[in-house]
Order: C-alpha cells, then sequence, then structure tokens
C-alpha cells in the first residue's frame, strides 16, 4: 500500500465530497483501543497500523482472537504456513462453534427487526432467536442430521433464514442459500452438486407490492433433488401448502412445535470445518461450490465489524441484500458483536425511494450499508434526504458495495442523502465472504475512492508480470494467506479448480480478478473485473448459466455474453448468432429474456441481445469473451495471434446498439 499524501495535497472542488475523522471521536473508536493495548502508536495512522498486521500475521490475527472474544478452545498453533499459499491454515488446533459465538447473547433485547415490503413488520428478541434455534436444531437432529451434511436455503431474508443457519451451524453442518427469484434451474444446478438433506423454502414473497407466489417453483425443485429428506415450508404469504404438504412438506411453525426450546449445547469444531458453501459461477459449466470454513469466516467477520466499521453492542445493522448474496453472511455475523439485524426483503423503491431511508429512521440504524447501484438509482430520481424532517443522527457509516461507487456518488451521499456521514466503499466477494479492501474509522475518505486494504489482508496491485505498481492499473492480489481463504472447493479433491480459481495467473499468489489502481491518497480505485465474469450490481454471474438457457432455443445458434461498463455499473448484453432463415425480432428476444428470467434469475437477464455473424474464438475452439468486451469498450485486443478468426472481432467494433 503505498504511503498516502497529506490531505493538503489533494485540492477538492466546492461540491466535492470528504470526510474527515474528528479526533474525539477517533480515540473512542475500537480500532484506536486495539492498536493502544498491542503497544503501537495509533497516532501513527491506519497505513502504519496495517503494515504491522501483514508483517506480523501470527500476532495479528493472535490478538484479534482475544480482542472479539470468540467463545472457544484457543489452543497455541496460531499460523501454520504450509507448503504453498493454499496450504497455509490458522489455528489449527483450535475449536470453535460459529452459531455459539452468534447466539451469545440472550436477554430480551431485540436481536433481529423484520420488514417485508409496507406487508409485514415483526421483531424477535436474542431470547426467541436462542430459542427458536434450539427447536429448530432439535427437529434438524430428529431428520438424521450431523456435522458436514447439507441444508439448504430457499429463502428470503426474513429471520427464519438466519434461525435455519444457526440451527444448521451449531450442529456442524454447512449451510447454503438460494434466494427465491432464482428459478428452477440456477436452484438445481447449485444445490443439486451439494446433496441437500433439508431444505427450507418460501411459499412466496412481496416484491414492488405484488404477491410472487413460490409453490410451483419448490415443488420442482424437490422433485429433482434425490438427496433431499425433508423441505421444510415458511409460511409467508399464508398460501395453501396442500400439494406440497403431500410430498411430505411440514411448515416451520410445525416443525417448531415438536421440540421445547432449551438450553444448546454446543459440539466444537476445527476452526477450518465447513460453514458455508456458496457458489461463483464462471464462463464454463456448472457453478463452482466454494466452503468456507467456521472459524476463518467468523475472525474475519468479526475483525471487519468491529476493528473496521466500529460497530458496538446495541447498535443496529442494516443491509440491502438477498441470500444470494455473500453481504447476507456478512450481515448476519453482526449477532456476534451483540448488534441488532434489520433485515428487509422486497423492492428498495416500493412504494417509493425513501422506504430503506423511513425504516432506518424508524429503527436507530447506526450502519445503513447498500450498493452502489442503489445509490445511483436514488441520485438519478432525484432523492433528497435534506428536503425532509427525518432523523438519520444515529447512522455513524454507510457502505456501498457490488460494484464501484463513482465520485459522484460519493458527493450525493454528502450532499442529499446523508451529509456528514464517513461512507465506507467495501470489496470483496463470495471467495473469501468478506472484503481485500475497506474503510476504516481513522483515516479521511476521498471521493470515488476506497480507503484502504483491509487490515491483516497482504493486498497489493500487480502488472500483467506479476510486479508489484505504484501507480497505473493492474490485478488485485493478495500476497500472503488469510485466515478467510476458502477451505476448499466442494468434488474438488485434488484442488483442481481452487488453484485454476485463484493461483494460474500468479503463481504464489492470490489473484482475485479485479482490474484497479492505488491513487495518491493510498487509497484504492476498482474499475471492474479483469476477468470475463459479469458483475452487473456486483453480483457475479457466469456466462455459461446463460448459455445453457439461451441455446436452448431452435433459433439460436450459438452465443456469447460480456459485461459493458454502463453509467456506473455493468450491463449484460449477450450477442446471438442465429440459425439459418432466424430473425431475431422482439418476440424472440422477450422469449429468450423470460427463459433467463424463468430458469436462472432476473440478475441474468440481458439488457441488450444484438445479432451477429460469427464470434471470435481461439484456435482450440474456446469463445473469448474477453476479446469481445475489450472490442466493445474499444481496448486494445490482447494476443490477436491466439485467435482462429481475428477477423471476428470487426463485427463488435462501435456499435450504434451499445451506446444507448
Amino acid at each position: 500500500m503505498p504511503t498516502p499524501a497529506t490531505p493538503q495535497s489533494m485540492p477538492l472542488a466546492p461540491a466535492a465530497y470528504h470526510w474527515q475523522p474528528v479526533s474525539d471521536q477517533v480515540r473512542a473508536t475500537a480500532l484506536w483501543a486495539f492498536i493502544k493495548k498491542l503497544r503501537l502508536n495509533p497516532e501513527a495512522g491506519y497505513p502504519a497500523f496495517w503494515h504491522w498486521s501483514v508483517q506480523n500475521k501470527e500476532a495479528f490475527w493472535d490478538a484479534v482472537y482475544d480482542e472479539c472474544g470468540i467463545i472457544g478452545d484457543k489452543g497455541t498453533a496460531i499460523f501454520t504456513p504450509g507448503t504453498d499459499f493454499k496450504e497455509a491454515r490458522f489455528f489449527t488446533d483450535t475449536k470453535i462453534n460459529f452459531a455459539e459465538n452468534l447466539l451469545r447473547r440472550r436477554d430480551d433485547a431485540v436481536g433481529m427487526v423484520f420488514r417485508g415490503e409496507d406487508k409485514v413488520e415483526r421483531q424477535l428478541t436474542f431470547a426467541q432467536i436462542y430459542d427458536q434455534v434450539s427447536q429448530l436444531r432439535q427437529f434438524l437432529q430428529a431428520q438424521g442430521i450431523t456435522a458436514g451434511d447439507r441444508v439448504a436455503g430457499y429463502l428470503p431474508n426474513m429471520p427464519e433464514t438466519v434461525i435455519a443457519m444457526l440451527a444448521t451451524a451449531s450442529l456442524g453442518a454447512i449451510w447454503s442459500s438460494a434466494s427465491p427469484d432464482f428459478g428452477v434451474q440456477g436452484v438445481l444446478d447449485r444445490f443439486g452438486q451439494i446433496e441437500p438433506k433439508v431444505m427450507l423454502a418460501v411459499d412466496g414473497y412481496w416484491y414492488n407490492g405484488k404477491q410472487i407466489d413460490c409453490r410451483e417453483k419448490v415443488a420442482e425443485v424437490v422433485g429433482k433433488l434425490p438427496s433431499l429428506r425433508q423441505l421444510i415450508v415458511v409460511e409467508y404469504l399464508g398460501l395453501d401448502l396442500a400439494a406440497l404438504k403431500s410430498r411430505g412438506a411440514v411448515t416451520y411453525t410445525e416443525a417448531l412445535a415438536l421440540h421445547a426450546a432449551t438450553d444448546i449445547v454446543f459440539p466444537r469444531f476445527d476452526f477450518n470445518a465447513p460453514l458455508y458453501i456458496m457458489f461463483s459461477s464462471g464462463t464454463t459449466g456448472i457453478p463452482k461450490c466454494i466452503v468456507h470454513g467456521q472459524g476463518g469466516t467468523l475472525i474475519q467477520h468479526l475483525k471487519e465489524h468491529r476493528l473496521q466499521a466500529d460497530i458496538r453492542p446495541d447498535d443496529r445493522v442494516f443491509y440491502f441484500t438477498t441470500c444470494g448474496w455473500m453481504m447476507w453472511n456478512w450481515l448476519v455475523t453482526a449477532l456476534a458483536s451483540e448488534a441488532t439485524l434489520l433485515l428487509y426483503d422486497g423492492s428498495p423503491f416500493y412504494p417509493d425511494g425513501h422506504v430503506l431511508f423511513d425504516y432506518a429512521e424508524q429503527q436507530g440504524c447506526t450502519l445503513f450499508g447498500t450498493s452502489a447501484k442503489y445509490i445511483d438509482a436514488l441520485r438519478a430520481g432525484g432523492i433528497d434526504l435534506r428536503a425532509q424532517s427525518r432523523d438519520l443522527s444515529k447512522v455513524r457509516l454507510l457502505t456501498s458495495t457490488g460494484s464501484p461507487l463513482s465520485a459522484e456518488g460519493f458527493d450525493y451521499i454528502g450532499t442529499q442523502l446523508l451529509p456528514g456521514v464517513p461512507v465506507a466503499s467495501i470489496s470483496g466477494g463470495t471467495d473469501i465472504v468478506s472484503c481485500f479492501v475497506l474503510g476504516n474509522p481513522l483515516s479521511p475518505v476521498h471521493r470515488g475512492e476506497i480507503q484502504g486494504a483491509g487490515l491483516g489482508m497482504d493486498v497489493d496491485i500487480c502488472d500483467d508480470d506479476g510486479k508489484p505498481m505504484s501507480a497505473g492499473k493492474g490485478e488485485l492480489v493478495c500476497k500472503t494467506p488469510f485466515p478467510c481463504m476458502p477451505v476448499s472447493f466442494w468434488n474438488d479433491p485434488a484442488g483442481e479448480k481452487y488453484n485454476a480459481a485463484y493461483f494460474t495467473r500468479f503463481p504464489g499468489i492470490w489473484c482475485h480478478g479485479d482490474w484497479c489502481e492505488w491513487t495518491p491518497n493510498g487509497g484504492l480505485i476498482i474499475h471492474g473485473r479483469s476477468d470475463a465474469t459479469l458483475n452487473p450490481g456486483g453480483v457475479r454471474i457466469g456466462t455459461a448459466e446463460i448459455y445453457r438457457i439461451v441455446e436452448q432455443l431452435p433459433e439460436i445458434k450459438e452465443s456469447i455474453a460480456v459485461g459493458q461498463d454502463w453509467e456506473g455499473d455493468v450491463r449484460v448484453v449477450l450477442f446471438v448468432v442465429l440459425q439459418s432463415g432466424a430473425t431475431l425480432d422482439d418476440a424472440l428476444i422477450a422469449r429468450l429474456r423470460r427463459n433467463i428470467r424463468e430458469m436462472a434469475s432476473p440478475r441474468h437477464v440481458p439488457a441488450k441481445v444484438i445479432a451477429v455473424a460469427d464470434i471470435p474464438r481461439t484456435k482450440s475452439g474456446k469463445i473469448t469473451e474477453l476479446a469481445v468486451r475489450e472490442m466493445i469498450h474499444g481496448r486494445p485486443v490482447k494476443n490477436v495471434e491466439a485467435l482462429a478468426n481475428p477477423e471476428a472481432l470487426d463485427l463488435y467494433k462501435d456499435l450504434a446498439e451499445l451506446r444507448s
């Protein structure tokens, strides 16, 4: 991380966003106290402490474990280097239970608030959360669920989802989830690989004021998951469940009623025992199943919550997310900091663009988390909170992720949304279920910039030869191991998929696939993905999932999908080669989009569908998404000599359809 310039060397335009920490506030943060506890000098600033944290890896993570009060049997083996990066391990003789750490609080204060658009609102105390976890845990045990088994959730962001995850984790079983807007094939591509024994699903949900019935989708998924022993249905809309019950389903309420709440005896597992399976789609094949460990997830989230975001007991933490995005996993760990979760499910613009801020005000939100795409939509809609008499004074931090937050987005937040509140643009992903780069309470925030690398994360930017760069755009890398590395990929016994995902570009260094640069302030700007993975709204989408659906249409011979930078985000553009005699008319485009929406998810639907005569491919026959992406952005294409038909690139140059 370069040494930042002094703030005085970076003159700001009059309307530009800039946040400068106040001395008294800085000294009251957990991070300031933590640095002093280590007998280091917090006055030296965040960059100095970051350097110490990556150079003294064992001492740093040992201290984080103690500072965050992790419940478990710690042991003494804090860091074991291993033969290479991915073989390194942390806390190899430590025993913990993830759920025990999140259920440490058991009183009558409110632990979760849930709002489903303007239709539903309810609260659970910490004690009620504990009791429901106890009851559902016993039900899962009665179904034979033990350590290592998989439990899946096809659910919205609601309390039952959090409780089901905690009950699963308490047994040492593995939790995996997808949001209910996923189509049947999208769910089967994920859950079909991991073979869950129990699945929780919802009867339906609210979106944009409408009821979305999920019963038929759920029935179809159940019929195609032979591993499934039990379906539990959460009655969100109160629909008739006779058809699902005929298949042996029980409701969530019925499952709880079978067992009285009792004290939970938490077995403790290896620090690296599996906790979550998450899914990261690529350009070939079905989604990759990434296994994350109990301890690595816990200690990384606690570090980010308590030290980087300054989350405290009784804080109220909100993140607009679904259960198909890793930010849900990040959010729920806030229970381990004894904070209250503010859960929301539905459209963020129903009944209007103020709904999330109404919720934040009413519930005394202290951390407001959202996506850069949402901020841009508010800005485009002219939402100005200053014109309203609302009290958002309890919000101490706004976090933004999903895609890079533009400089104009920072300005908009600082002038029309939450003046005086620091903005933490954060970035990491499903691969690490956390962040590589994010905010901190000690440093200034400069418009358009991420403040810096996360503590303990040896982040750098490298050129094409793997050499560190102090200026210019390059690949985001992490040079040394960290606790929240994936434990493994599912069904990858030799580690080939794992190695290919992160370590083939630069052997021995984690290459994340983000294109970014350092700033003179010591911050970072991320410019998007450096690989061919699509990233609209920050949700990673694999092109292979689109191709399997599109190429089932008899009119389509083949296709190629790429991401186009558009209005501060990325939109999906699909190019299709038609069969002889076929025409790409409105009816075919509508059918194509409908199939993608229903079989994959709304996020997979292309913004533009364009017919082309040919698709560039390598001499080995592989289509070249990166080359097409570079062409539509007017950038030079590398390794043209590797293409079998380089003349096809001209078909993608300066297209009028992509200017609007």
